[in-house]
């Protein structure tokens, strides 16, 4: 078989729990369905971090916040770190982009201090073409809009208004679209790979058209409740207008149903690219890959959006499906797996070496039917919210390093949640006598051994792109490879 094409799909906030396919008594996802019947299913999916940069650089680099210090909407990403793009382009595809990726650039590689990229951490991961940009900067959607004939506002307000809109001017329909007309026009000799970034189900929580009404606010299935013992940072987030769910079922409700409209349409869009890589005769050597960056709270615990240490924000949908590994079609893994495991499973999927920083592992081993005896035992994901405090401590950074303290990992086990957080507290659930985190372990001897095992996770993970070989004879064990694309261009303490 020839190099595969591969189709790459991310959903903005896309909770795992959210395909009919995982269960769900009300969603309905056709085409999601029908790829996790043809592939894999990773049902105990997690996102490495929140917010929307964050998660993404842990899925496009493999690499745990804790290493690719990715810590915010805003935070660099680090130019000598290796992607899931660049990979592309070694493995000789010309990876494109449709839609976003959120990946600020280094400042260490700009010249110009007026270089608007200082000003916005919306950039595209270097590596890929671009051929739809719809950062929330870029106009292209709301000058289609305009053409049109509609009242033209920002950008958060054009998404907020989709529901009085048909669905076929919706922004998921505008990135589908070009997707298929890239796809009409690409050689058919030549294996592809297409990155397509929805932004939906990303609030605002409002659906396009008919999807807008698709789902009766009264079926939806209730959020988890709000514990009683929480954490300080638990009430912060219940008293901040963006993090705080409406305080009424029937709010939450509606913003449920919204979501899963948004989802069911995305739905149906995956379908029309899908409809036409069949119609070119490639499907069956087309590898489709669909996650998030990371999930969405939708009432649970009294929060929306994505926030916080409760795995509504972290438990994401991962489908793959590879032709080639046809013997697995429609499993459904139980194992634990995280957003930092796809660049290595593409990797190999691709023919690349996967390289000495990726902290994931590949997903290979299940897509062949196989279950790795040293394979994870939980899940863990980090959330930092010092991007509030940086604005109020450029006059005493680097000095005073309370901003470190603005941190939390999670260690999700079967059985328990362990949090830590930067200050040095603890939250520490019994997930076997209680799944909604709110029944909590104050067993001390339980307490530190999962305490231990995070520092265990931790340890195992630091930097290890030169912690593999030994400067003996020549060179011995795995030898970090270089690659000229990751090579700086311009002066790495150039002044900006």
């Amino acid at each position: 078989m020839s190099p595969p094409n591969l189709l790459f799909v991310t959903l903005d906030q896309f909770r795992g729990d959210s395909m009919s396919c995982a269960g769900h008594p009300v969603v309905r996802t056709p085409t999601l369905d029908a790829l996790a019947a043809q592939g894999v299913r990773f049902a105990r999916h997690y996102a490495a971090s929140a917010p929307c940069a964050p998660g993404r650089a842990a899925l496009y680099t493999g690499m745990y916040q804790m290493n690719n210090r990715v810590v915010g909407n805003g935070t660099p990403l680090d130019d000598r770190f290796d992607n899931i793009a660049r990979v592309a382009r070694r493995a000789g595809y010309s990876p494109i982009l449709f839609g976003y990726t959120d990946q600020g650039v280094d400042p260490r590689t700009v010249t110009d201090p007026n270089d608007p990229r200082l000003s916005d951490y919306e950039g595209v991961l270097p590596g890929f073409d671009v051929g739809l940009d719809l950062t929330a900067q870029d106009t292209a959607w709301s000058a289609w809009l305009s053409d049109l004939g509609y009242e033209i506002h920002d950008y958060e307000t054009m998404l907020a208004t989709e529901s009085e809109r048909p669905s076929e001017h919706s922004v998921s329909t505008f990135l589908t679209n070009h997707v298929i007309e890239w796809l009409a026009d690409a050689p058919s000799a030549t294996p592809w790979f297409v990155h397509a970034s929805f932004i939906r189900p990303h609030p605002p929580f409002n659906a396009p058209g008919e999807f807008a009404t698709m789902y009766d606010p009264g079926q939806c299935p209730a959020a988890l409740p709000i514990g009683e013992n929480r954490h300080m940072l638990h009430d912060v987030l219940l008293s901040l207008p963006i993090t705080a769910a409406p305080k009424d079922a029937v709010g939450i409700a509606q913003i449920r149903a919204q979501y899963y409209g948004m989802i069911s349409h995305v739905d149906a869009q995956l379908a029309r690219i899908i409809d036409t890589i069949k119609a070119r005769g490639e499907w069956e050597n087309t590898v489709v890959v669909v996650t998030s960056d990371h999930g969405e709270q939708l009432g649970d615990q009294g929060l929306i959006q994505k926030a916080g240490y409760f795995e509504s924000s972290y438990h994401i949908a991962a489908l793959i499906r590879d032709p080639r590994c046809a013997t697995t079609s429609g499993t459904t893994v139980h194992e634990f797996t995280e957003a930092v495991d796809i660049m290595p499973t593409v990797c190999e999927c691709i023919g690349v070496d996967i390289p000495t920083q990726c902290d994931g592992l590949p997903l290979t081993p299940f897509l062949q039917g196989a279950t790795p005896p040293w394979w994870r035992s939980s899940a863990h994901y980090e959330w930092d919210w010092r991007d509030i405090f940086i604005p109020a401590t450029n006059d005493i950074w680097p000095w005073d390093r309370r901003l470190e303290r603005n941190h939390l990992t999670v260690q999700r086990s079967d059985t328990r949640a362990y949090v830590h957080f930067g200050d040095g507290t603890w939250k520490c659930f019994d997930l076997e006598a209680d799944p909604t985190w709110r029944t909590e372990i104050t067993d001390a001897a339980i307490v530190l051994e999962e305490a231990q095992a995070m520092l265990n996770w931790q340890t195992e993970h630091l930097d290890r792109n030169m912690t593999g070989m030994l400067l003996r004879n020549g060179g011995m064990g795995r030898w970090p490879v270089p690659h000229p694309d990751l090579i700086p261009s311009v002066d790495a303490h150039a002044e900006v």
